[in-house]
């Protein structure tokens, strides 16, 4: 039971199972979720340390279950790393389709040291280079916000 219940969160429902981009997916998914959750700094901060906690412990068994480390159908990181790319930043849809592209492309560069927190153990090291390249992400919307002059709302 604890390792179906694992499947089900680390692959957010079974989104993670899609045959294609699985964490695309998992990013769009994070991109409503935001969009749900609202403004408010309280929810959004108690939600991405919700989505993380449950990812460490979740990611964590599927690893185990499937004797693979990081398994491409674990999509709660890309969740976790939407939430933390729109953390705080006030931006409509266009806003949030260009977060979306700007973690999309931290995620799969991965930029030091976002490269290296993937060598963490377990489920830690399969969401910490996802919370990093959200901060990378979130930085870099900033600063198109800050140089726009808020263009993209």
């Amino acid at each position: 039971m604890k390792t179906g219940l694992a499947l089900a969160v680390a692959t957010v429902g079974g989104v993670g199972y899609v045959p294609f981009a699985p964490g695309t997916f998992g990013s769009a998914v994070g991109a409503l979720v935001w969009f749900l959750l609202g403004p408010s700094a309280i929810v959004q901060g108690i939600a991405i340390a919700t989505v993380l906690g449950a990812g460490v412990w979740s990611a964590g068994v599927c690893e185990r279950h499937c004797s693979r480390t990081d398994p491409g159908h674990i999509i709660i990181d890309e969740v976790v790393g939407m939430l933390i790319t729109l953390f705080l930043i006030p931006v409509g849809w266009a806003g949030a389709l260009v977060a979306f592209l700007l973690f999309r492309l931290a995620d799969v560069l991965k930029p030091y040291p976002a490269n290296r927190f993937e060598s963490l153990h377990g489920g830690l090291g399969v969401m910490a280079d996802d919370c990093m390249a959200g901060v990378y992400a979130n930085l870099a919307l900033r600063a198109m916000l800050a140089l726009g002059h808020r263009v993209i709302w």
